[in-house]
């Protein structure tokens, strides 16, 4: 069974505990579009920010999750 979008934002919280995350579920009950905004994220390249994403999703990127529209970025002074 797919995670609901309130869980995986909550995954993420655990692993990059000042983000700011939202989740939507777009299609289907598997396809989710995320946005994470994070401090954690500075003079990290745009790579490396989603595989800390994806390492606080773990097997959940394997398994129930079939397709996620990530993006992340810094925020704003």
């Amino acid at each position: 069974m797919p995670p609901k979008p309130e869980d995986i934002a909550d995954m993420v919280r655990q692993h990059i505990p000042d983000a700011q995350v939202q989740v939507h579920l777009y299609s289907g009950d598997d396809h989710f579009e995320m946005n994470v905004v994070s401090a954690s994220f500075a003079g990290k390249s745009r790579i490396a920010q989603h595989q800390m994403v994806y390492a606080a999703l773990g097997e959940h990127m394997k398994q129930a999750i079939h397709a996620l529209a990530l993006k992340t970025s810094i925020p704003k002074e």
